[in-house]
């Protein structure tokens, strides 16, 4: 997203239209992950604290253009297209800025390398204003990007709110723009690491299919055929390590739809481990994987969220233009998972 006024945040309640609108509109650029979006869709995820049915009536009252022409809710969106929106004015309530430790891989003047923990929001949306990565950064750096607004200082892409590693941060608008465009470009090499369900039975494939939201669960992605409504979706994975029930995988997506990752896996039906949203647990004990070799300790999790890591981010530095590489360390609760698969699944036993 790009705005020329920072994409403020607004009220946690919904205003009516009879309100005064704000006089001068705020301007935003379509970015490429919402090619084939509904208009009302992408402007209720953008400015998470207005309802979707609040954008459908300002669209009906001409309250929103695109490309300087009304525009109905229903019109599907093309990448660059632009938007002007005119909102009910409200106080303008920005970022707080949180006293949250990070762990950063790399700093420079123009950019910013953090691993990021499990349960961890990368950015505030509509029920989670707090404990955000958007806000440690701005408590941590004096400067950064506006580029996508200010609830989003610096943050030129995101990771789901349990999936660790590495996660870049821009410095200034100039450097989140063109970070932004090799993404947009897919000349970002990314290297995810998982644990999944079962043992797949080739040690490399391409996953090529086309993805869009569940039709009654909204935070849901399903696999689905292509349509207007849809996106393509691809991921290589290639299998690191065998147990029996259970994969170590390497996940190199080529494309970065919405839980990518995660509904891929679903597909193949070798889920992620405690992904309680596709694989309908939220926890693996070690009596799930010892049985009864460790009676007395059987109910102790091994881990509790998605076993999902974004191990590796290549990208040329957006000044010097040289190729860079960030990893991040396995974490902790995937290093413990993997030793108790090593010691209880182990192939050879």
């Amino acid at each position: 997203m790009r705005t020329n006024r920072g994409g403020r945040a607004v009220s946690h309640t919904m205003a009516p239209m009879s309100e005064a609108l704000s006089q001068d509109p705020v301007h935003v650029t379509v970015e490429a992950r919402a090619h084939g979006w509904r208009v009302d869709h992408y402007l209720s995820r953008l400015f998470p604290n207005y309802s979707r049915a609040l954008f459908q009536k300002a669209i009906g009252e001409g309250h929103i253009l695109l490309n300087g022409l009304p525009v109905k809710a229903s019109r599907r969106l093309r990448v660059n297209d632009r938007i002007a929106v005119r909102l009910p004015e409200v106080p303008d309530e920005r970022l707080v800025p949180e006293d949250i430790p990070l762990d950063i891989l790399y700093e420079d003047e123009a950019l910013v390398v953090v691993n990021k923990p499990a349960d961890m929001v990368t950015h505030p949306a509509k029920s989670n204003f707090h404990g955000t990565m958007a806000a440690a950064v701005q408590f941590h750096f004096d400067q950064l990007s506006d580029v996508a607004g200010q609830l989003r200082p610096g943050i030129v892409h995101r990771l789901d709110r349990d999936t660790t590693g590495v996660i870049i941060v821009a410095r200034d608008n100039s450097v989140h723009h063109r970070l932004s465009g090799q993404f947009e470009r897919r000349e970002v090499t990314k290297e995810y690491r998982a644990i999944v369900r079962g043992e797949l039975d080739r040690d490399a494939d391409l996953i090529q299919t086309h993805v869009r939201v569940h039709p009654k669960v909204r935070e849901k992605m399903i696999v689905c055929e292509p349509g207007d409504n849809t996106r393509e979706a691809v991921t290589r994975y290639q299998v690191l390590e065998r147990f029996r029930g259970f994969t170590y995988v390497r996940l190199l997506p080529k494309t970065g739809r919405t839980h990518q990752l995660r509904i891929h896996m679903q597909h193949l039906k070798h889920p992620i481990i405690a992904d309680r949203l596709y694989a309908g647990h939220a926890q693996v004990t070690l009596g799930d994987i010892a049985g009864d070799a460790v009676a007395a300790d059987g109910e102790k999790p091994l881990i509790t969220r998605q076993a999902l890591h974004a191990f590796r981010l290549d990208i040329r530095h957006p000044v010097t233009d040289q190729p860079m590489q960030f990893e991040a360390p396995l974490p902790e609760d995937m290093a413990r998972m993997l030793d108790a698969l090593r010691t209880y699944r182990n192939l050879d036993r």
